[in-house]
């Protein structure tokens, strides 16, 4: 199984929309970097864990799933790059491929050196457009597909059908 590591914040300032979020409020552009994981997920397969540094989010380690994507809000004196490294030696095995998306070069290189693969915030980036590229065509497909009607009606029939549906004559 392939595992996704996210370093929560440094994606949330190397993405242009969750940086404009940023500005505005912190937690807006955490929930949308989630849901765009979510999507990932869905898309992928693959198990996401998005990870953040517990300076914005004081106390004692916080763990959630949202949107069927794991959570972790770290510990009061835990940086999200410890908490991916600890990670990543937990879960690497010979049936689980882990990559750790950073655009943190001394991340890059610890998490490398423990066998997991890495992944730019702008590579993810890229993917995640791809990803979302694919959803709608296929979301478009199917409903390309789905007949407008059970009954085969001539497209003036159908037509005056749509008129009565809106209230018009």
């Amino acid at each position: 199984m392939d595992i996704l590591l996210v370093d929560g914040y440094n994606i949330i300032g190397a993405w242009k929309e969750l940086r404009a979020l940023k500005t505005d409020k912190l937690i807006d552009a955490r929930d949308r970097l989630i849901e765009m994981m979510a999507e990932y997920k869905a898309y992928s397969g693959w198990k996401v864990i998005v990870v953040f540094d517990a300076h914005l989010v004081p106390g004692i380690e916080k763990k959630k799933k949202q949107y069927d994507v794991e959570v972790i809000f770290t510990r009061e004196n835990e940086t999200a790059d410890e908490r991916i490294e600890k990670l990543t030696s937990q879960l690497m095995t010979r049936r689980d491929q882990v990559h750790v998306a950073t655009s943190d070069l001394t991340e890059q290189w610890v998490i490398f050196a423990q066998g997991a693969l890495r992944k730019s915030a702008r590579e993810l980036e890229i993917e995640m457009e791809l990803v979302q590229d694919n959803i709608t065509k296929k979301v478009k497909a199917i409903q390309d597909q789905r007949p407008f009607s059970k009954i085969q009606l001539t497209n003036e029939v159908a037509e005056i059908f749509e008129k009565w549906r809106r209230g018009m004559k």
